[in-house]
């Protein structure tokens, strides 16, 4: 249970560069976190779920008619970028509204800063051409599924589900027992998870608030 001043020394961090104080909280977390944070002022923006994948005896890798993945190297990283940051700035359709939209600079900064360092990325070929990427980080037998996005030209072709199912594989070769993905719920990339082998393993409440604490 964090403190009075270890919350408004964060907070203050936040301000100092002009950006409100967020808080994702799990679900299994002590009850009494959330009672003190809407005491200083949080209010719920929006919801994620956590979902989980036993990597023991992962499934062969699932490859749509048309589609081909491959992993991206440096020299691209520029290209990969831009994808990634057209796909997230056009949500998907079928997915519900989120109400957290984000300049094109702002997701292309995040995406960059995520996509560094021990970072796995893939790109997604549709008849040859750039259709989607995603990325993965592998740390101490975790395999946590970052970056996926899919241009919107190219969606219901089962690139997400190939990039997917390529990380699922090269996770289990690389000696990880559990993989990781964040998702929005009810969206089409929890569906694609959860037909891909992965389960809810919690859901974190997203808390913000301009000026807690003050």
């Amino acid at each position: 249970m964090p403190d009075a001043e270890s919350l408004a020394g964060i907070e203050k961090a936040f301000a100092a560069v002009g950006c409100p104080a967020q808080v994702e909280l799990a679900h299994v977390a002590d009850p009494a976190i959330g009672a003190a944070l809407t005491a200083r002022g949080y209010r719920l923006e929006s919801f994620e779920n956590v979902l989980g994948r036993d990597l023991r005896g992962a499934a062969d890798r699932v490859r749509p008619p048309g589609v081909e993945i491959r992993l991206s190297d440096d020299d691209e990283f520029a290209a990969w970028l831009d994808v990634a940051a057209d796909g997230f700035g056009h949500p998907d359709d079928q997915d519900p509204p989120s109400d957290q939209q984000f300049p094109r600079e702002v997701l292309t900064r995040a995406i960059r800063d995520l996509s560094e360092g021990n970072v796995r990325r893939y790109v997604a070929l549709c008849d040859g051409f750039v259709a989607g990427v995603a990325s993965m980080c592998v740390v101490d037998g975790l395999a946590q599924f970052t970056g996926a996005a899919t241009l919107p030209a190219y969606r219901r072709r089962g690139v997400q589900t190939a990039l997917l199912s390529a990380r699922i594989a090269d996770a289990a070769g690389a000696g990880c027992d559990l993989a990781v993905v964040t998702t929005q719920p009810a969206s089409r990339s929890q569906h694609n998870a959860q037909r891909q082998g992965f389960e809810l393993l919690y859901t974190r409440a997203v808390l913000g608030t301009r000026g807690a604490g003050s």
